[in-house]
């Protein structure tokens, strides 16, 4: 059987042509869900203070880490409740195989952005300290329903944001699971609402 040198060389050519294409679809796809997925995590970690989020195209870079897995490194912006645009960097990994993405990491890009960033200062007119330690008391009842005795350290509080303007009252005590038994130390988390002041979340640690 004869076979003729030019049709082989039409066959690689075809070949490779295919293979430049079905790059340039995985390339993209890689781009794409790893912006999904930088997207995502700023949503959820940022929440109303990233109501658009922005990808810079042309800053964006792959590099392959091996056979199956494409790295994606790249710029964008988003846009607070109050208008503000916040620059960013991110990288992420894309799985080739399964289409999955890991590793998104993001970072508020440059010192101008963090000293732009609003000192936060809290509402505190209707948190009641009180009500937060009533409910972390009635929490670890709860758990120890023969619990002996609960310490609160007032000196421990701190307060921090929480997500969609609600505010976080933290603190450490110590609890005695039963009459008897050695005190254990633990820590709680009260969730206010940042307006009306509504407790809508307790947890304790131990």
């Amino acid at each position: 059987m004869r076979i003729h040198l030019h049709s082989i060389g039409v066959l690689v050519l075809a070949a490779t042509a295919w293979g430049g294409a079905a790059a340039q679809p995985d390339a993209a796809k890689a781009g794409e869900q790893c912006e999904t997925a930088v997207a995502e995590t700023i949503t959820r970690m940022r929440g109303r203070e990233a109501k658009e989020v922005q990808f810079i195209g042309a800053k964006r870079a792959l590099t392959p880490t091996s056979d199956e897995e494409t790295g994606v490194k790249g710029e964008g912006r988003y846009r607070g409740a109050a208008g503000r645009s916040t620059p960013f960097t991110y990288s992420c990994y894309f799985n080739v195989k399964t289409g999955a993405t890991s590793g998104v990491v993001f970072r508020d890009a440059g010192a101008a952005a963090l000293a732009a960033e609003p000192t936060w200062q809290p509402d505190l007119t209707h948190v009641s300290p009180e009500a937060c330690e009533s409910a972390a008391a009635a929490s670890l009842k709860d758990k120890h329903p023969r619990v002996g005795r609960i310490a609160l350290g007032s000196d421990s509080r701190r307060v921090r944001p929480g997500p969609d303007g609600h505010i976080f009252l933290e603190g450490r005590g110590a609890v005695q699971p039963a009459p008897g038994m050695n005190s254990v130390p633990f820590t709680y988390r009260c969730e206010f609402e940042g307006r009306g002041g509504r407790i809508v979340g307790v947890q304790t640690i131990e």
